[in-house]
C-alpha cells in the first residue's frame, strides 16, 4: 500500500502533490494542506511525534517562507503549501 493511501485521513483531502521546496531541497507534498502536514507526509514519525500544538499556540512550527526577495515568517500549522513555495528556514524543533 502507498505512503498516501496510509495516511490520507489525516491530511485535508487531496487529488494531486505539489512541489516545495525546503532549504534548498524539491519534495512533493500534498495540495490543500499547511506546511505542517506537508512536513508530516514526508517524515511521519517524527513530525507526529514533535512537541508541537498544531493550533498555533506554541508558535514552535514558524517557517520562513520566501516572498519575493524577502523573507516571511508565518506558521506551518496555518500556512497551506502551494506550488512552487520556497521554504527558507524552519524553527529548531522542525529541524
Amino acid at each position: 500500500m502507498e505512503k498516501d493511501e496510509i495516511f490520507k485521513d489525516i491530511f485535508e483531502p487531496y487529488d494531486r502533490f505539489v512541489t516545495i521546496n525546503i532549504r534548498g531541497t524539491d519534495e512533493l507534498v500534498p495540495e490543500n494542506n499547511t506546511i505542517l502536514r506537508g512536513l508530516q507526509y514526508l517524515d511521519m514519525e517524527r513530525v507526529s511525534e514533535a512537541d508541537l500544538c498544531w493550533n498555533g499556540e506554541c508558535m514552535d512550527c514558524q517557517v520562513w517562507v520566501k516572498n519575493g526577495d524577502k523573507e516571511k515568517a508565518a506558521l506551518a500549522c496555518r500556512t497551506n503549501v502551494f506550488d512552487g513555495m520556497v521554504v527558507t528556514r524552519v524553527s529548531e524543533c522542525l529541524e
